[in-house]
């Protein structure tokens, strides 16, 4: 069983940056894939990007391409992702998802476990 709870989300200007962390409980935690997905109000969720067990690889959606970045530290059981040049349609719960070892990492369905969200709310 693996539990996450995600911290750092709050309301930030638009051009501005944030990060927010996903702290996972568990002795396994290089031994499987991360992601970070998105719902806003009256929206499914999307998803944000991805990184595999070891942080040798990401993914990302097209629409974060060059302002955020997924990254991992193993020894502190953490997922990271670092937003810059916020956008307020970048506003949304910001979802921590794990558990993934093989298959598609941009799908919401290859992950069993999941985080409470935490708010990110970018104002114009």
């Amino acid at each position: 069983q693996v539990q996450l709870v995600e911290s750092g989300g709050g309301l930030v200007q638009a051009g501005g940056s944030l990060r927010v962390s996903c702290a996972a409980s568990g002795r396994t935690f290089n031994s499987y894939g991360m992601a970070w997905f998105r719902q806003a109000p009256g929206k499914g969720r999307e998803f944000v990007a991805a990184i595999d067990g070891s942080g040798g690889m990401t993914y990302y959606a097209d629409f974060v391409k060059g302002r955020f970045a997924i990254s991992r530290d193993n020894a502190k059981n953490t997922l990271y992702l670092e937003m810059n040049s916020l956008k307020p349609e970048d506003t949304a719960a910001y979802y921590c998802a794990a558990g993934i070892r093989s298959g598609n990492y941009r799908n919401s369905g290859s992950y069993p476990y999941w985080g409470q969200g935490t708010q990110v709310t970018v104002s114009s």
